[in-house]
């Protein structure tokens, strides 16, 4: 099939979508008529933080439609270094859309049955489709494809990261989308003993792999201690300006058997130094410990990282390490010259791609300033300043800065 008719399916497809989406509440408005057509006002629409929502006057249905997107400018390049070549890689700047969502959700019949749709319209990808049945908040089942909740940093909306993009630890630890099963709940709320828990069942083959590609699946699992009392927002600064505090200790596992090392918004790949694979070749078995903390307009999140790559062809083992730290407070709160709607981000990561070589780390420094418009994350402005260093244990070291401006919109 040529690269046109391709693009020319994915053009079809997006239009498709949207005027599904366009027509949607019109046909929900007619059907409500119909079914009783005393009622004066058959639907409630109004504008809230999903964007515009359509209800139905006895709450049994509701759809709500949002757009995002985000622009970013870049210098020189946007991409992380993954090695020492990749530091002198392009002197380019960079401007983009890089992001440009539609998201579709609500519940149909009863509000504890949920539904979730999300498109990337710039690449023509359908990045989760899934359906939830939360009429119990210590049990709840959810089907189809999603982000796998795994880590907090991956889980966060990139509309609502307190820096431009995620860490250098992204790329070779977390597991992104899959498809598959989720049993998840919190128990004993508001005690000592707060705990949230996922336990999820999963193809493992990535983003729009509909199987495995042999009878081994992906297991995951997290169990998150409010031990507060109180969930922490999933979400990146402290705009509610809590005044209790919120925190989390979290610890994950997942284990995976496929021919793919690492996972993506694109699906299955790999990382650096590990051949394409095939069924049934790399045995993944990774470990996470998580914490976050908000109070008073500060926040705080962190995460440890480990990760066991089982080559069964080559018969061969790989340990891999990382971890990030990151902090950001509005200032206005100690400072009154300071603005209201600053923010004032920094974050430390660390990678190490082979535990078995002892110089070979690589490292980032970042320091973010955000401009919250009012609507908080629904639209502000981002710069962010990074500083790459890598070592290995054939170079001595070298170092990279990069510049980044982002304006992030949800409509």
């Amino acid at each position: 099939m040529s690269r046109s008719l391709l693009a020319l399916i994915k053009d079809g497809f997006s239009k498709l979508l949207v005027l599904m989406v366009l027509i949607l509440p019109h046909v929900m408005f007619s059907q409500e008529i119909q079914k009783d057509s005393t009622k004066q006002k058959k639907i409630d629409i109004a504008y809230t933080s999903k964007g515009f929502q359509f209800k139905t006057s006895n709450n049994r249905h509701l759809l709500h439609i949002e757009s995002r997107l985000q622009f970013r400018f870049a210098t020189p390049g946007d991409q992380n270094p993954l090695n020492y070549d990749d530091i002198y890689a392009t002197d380019n700047t960079v401007f983009k859309i890089n992001r440009a969502r539609l998201k579709v959700g609500g519940h149909a019949f009863q509000p504890y049955l949920k539904y979730y749709f999300e498109y990337e319209l710039a690449q023509g990808n359908l990045l989760d489709f899934r359906l939830m049945f939360t009429k119990w908040k210590a049990f709840n089942i959810k089907v189809g494809q999603w982000k796998t909740y795994y880590n907090r940093e991956r889980v966060i909306s990139s509309g609502k990261q307190q820096m431009v993009e995620r860490s250098i630890i992204t790329r070779p630890f977390t597991l992104d989308r899959q498809q598959g099963i989720e049993f998840s709940g919190r128990v004993f709320e508001g005690s000592l003993a707060d705990m949230t828990y996922h336990m999820s069942i999963l193809t493992g083959s990535g983003r729009g792999a509909s199987e495995n590609d042999d009878n081994h699946l992906m297991y995951v699992g997290r169990l998150q201690w409010n031990f507060l009392g109180r969930e922490v927002s999933m979400s990146g600064s402290d705009l509610d300006y809590c005044l209790k505090p919120e925190s989390l200790i979290a610890l994950a596992a997942a284990t995976n058997t496929s021919p793919y090392t690492r996972f993506s918004q694109d699906g299955g790949g790999q990382l650096d130094g590990f051949e394409p694979g095939v069924t049934g070749q790399y045995e993944v078995n990774q470990f996470m410990i998580e914490t976050a903390f908000k109070y008073k307009g500060f926040s705080w999140q962190s995460e440890l990282h480990s990760k066991e790559i089982i080559d069964h062809v080559n018969l061969k083992s790989t340990q891999l390490n990382g971890s990030y730290f990151q902090a950001g407070y509005f200032f206005s709160n100690l400072i009154p010259v300071v603005p209201k709607p600053l923010e004032v981000a920094g974050r430390f990561a660390s990678y190490n791609p082979n535990a078995d070589i002892t110089k070979n780390l690589e490292q980032e420094y970042a320091l973010a300033f955000n401009w919250f418009f009012k609507g908080g994350h629904r639209n502000k402005l981002s710069a962010e300043f990074t500083y790459f260093a890598l070592q290995s244990d054939t170079i001595e070291g070298d170092s990279g800065l990069r510049f980044r401006i982002q304006w992030d919109i949800s409509l």
